[in-house]
């Protein structure tokens, strides 16, 4: 293998010469730096990026860290922020680490032992908090809100606001036992989202009706065999995420109940697939591309927001399709 000594010799100029031209990190006359260019061509050397990130305390790399790349959401977060730092001429690093604490901990001292520049993390361990004081690297929290101020910005969407919004548009959609099927209770997106609809029950006068359901497809199937066996005279749900929505629906089909006719349903995020199916996903919709590329410049862009814990609150809006029955001309 070829080495920064056999390039400078053939380019004719030092090895210091060589690391400018490769690192740049000084000036080097358009003609030497052609040389050199020629001599790393025709010597095959292939810079070691290791020694160079220990060197420069930058791999050029951002990290992401996500609990389960099977859900669509991330996946689309995933593609934005890999655009964006693909942009910024900085590599991609995906962690899919589930909800295990120990894996996003590995995940966390992996990407800073890499000298990564920056890392987003979606978490569904509100218990990571504790450890994300311990580096240097840029932090970003994204879709979750935790207590400590050791990060350098959240950025989430009005999840409350979304459980008041599905709530309402399945009232005015003439729905009068609707059931709020909850996420995971310890995440703050999902209390946000439930507390949404909990509040607007409350303040009209409606019964508040609740299952609980983890953000995946399974999980999704069982809570709605559970609801359905419950809450027999149910005709509107309130799904944690389109995921678990679409899961519902496959119930609902099962069970030959129609949609909307007899159970009107809206699940939240507004996923690409929400729209794919049939029939078409009524939902909430979380801008997942801009808190993405948000995310991203947030730490690539100088001056990176301090360790403040400064949070970015993105709205939501709501998508009627044709799993409720709204009117077009209303």
């Amino acid at each position: 293998m070829s080495s920064i000594r056999d390039v400078a010799r053939l380019a004719g100029v030092s090895p210091a010469t060589v690391s400018r031209v490769i690192n740049g990190t000084a000036n080097v006359s358009p003609e030497r730096r052609d040389q050199v260019l020629r001599a790393i061509s025709q010597t095959g050397f292939v810079p070691n990026e290791v020694a160079r990130s220990l060197f420069k305390k930058s791999s050029k790399s951002i990290g992401l860290i996500i609990p389960n790349i099977r859900n669509p959401f991330f996946t689309q977060l995933a593609q934005v922020v890999d655009a964006v730092a693909r942009q910024y001429g900085h590599h991609f690093l995906l962690c899919n680490v589930g909800t295990d604490l120990d894996e996003e901990r590995t995940a966390l001292q992996m990407l800073a032992a890499l000298n990564t520049d920056g890392v987003v993390i979606a978490s569904s361990n509100e218990e990571i908090q504790a450890d994300l004081s311990r580096y240097k690297m840029p932090i970003v929290v994204i879709d979750a809100l935790f207590e400590t101020p050791d990060v350098n910005a959240y950025i989430y969407c009005d999840f409350y606001r979304g459980g008041q919004l599905a709530a309402q548009h399945l009232t005015e959609c003439g729905c009068r036992s609707i059931v709020c099927i909850r996420g995971p209770q310890n995440l703050y997106s999902a209390r946000a989202r439930y507390q949404g609809y909990r509040d607007f029950c409350r303040a009209h006068g409606i019964q508040e009706r609740v299952a609980d359901c983890e953000y995946d497809f399974y999980s999704g199937l069982e809570a709605a065999e559970r609801l359905l066996d419950r809450y027999p005279n149910t005709d509107g749900i309130i799904a944690c995420n389109d995921l678990v929505a679409i899961s519902i629906y496959k119930i609902l089909h099962k069970r030959r109940i129609s949609v909307p006719k007899q159970i009107q349903l809206i699940g939240f995020d507004d996923i690409a697939l929400a729209s794919v199916v049939s029939p078409e996903l009524t939902t909430i919709h979380q801008p997942i591309r801009e808190m993405g590329i948000q995310a991203t410049k947030l730490i690539l862009e100088p001056p990176i927001p301090p360790k403040s814990g400064q949070q970015h609150i993105l709205p939501v809006s709501l998508v009627p399709r044709e799993t409720t029955c709204w009117k077009k001309d209303a």
